[in-house]
């Protein structure tokens, strides 16, 4: 998606539009989300802009777009440019660590039985 949104309506207040245009995007992004991905990719990332237009837009997350939108908004631009575009990719997964010593464990020391800590049962 390359478009630019006004973010002015005449029938609207501007929070109302702000949040249509965020609304937008995230429908955008479910969709592309739900297409069929390349047999040699894993998932679908997005490469995204936002500006006041074409030439001004800067690159931002997807997860950091909303606020992109909300600095052009807040600059009194009367539009905004967002670019939303699906790329597919391989998920990378961290490296593992192994532990180094055999004499560490994920289990907890075993419980003491209550007659090895002095407690006697009931006669």
């Amino acid at each position: 998606m390359k478009k630019t949104f006004p973010l002015h309506a005449s029938d609207r207040a501007d929070a109302r539009v702000l949040e249509a245009i965020k609304y937008d995007i995230r429908k955008y992004v479910k969709r592309e989300r739900k297409k069929t991905v390349p047999a040699e990719f894993d998932l679908w990332e997005f490469a995204c802009k936002v500006g006041v237009d074409p030439t001004t837009a800067v690159e931002k997350p997807l997860r950091d777009m909303s606020g992109g939108i909300d600095a052009v908004a807040a600059g009194g631009a009367d539009g905004v440019y967002i670019e939303v575009v699906a790329v597919p990719a391989k998920r990378t997964f961290p490296a593992t660590s192994a532990p180094t010593s055999s004499s560490s464990s994920i289990l907890p020391p075993p419980a003491e039985s209550p007659t090895e800590i002095g407690i006697s049962s009931p006669a």
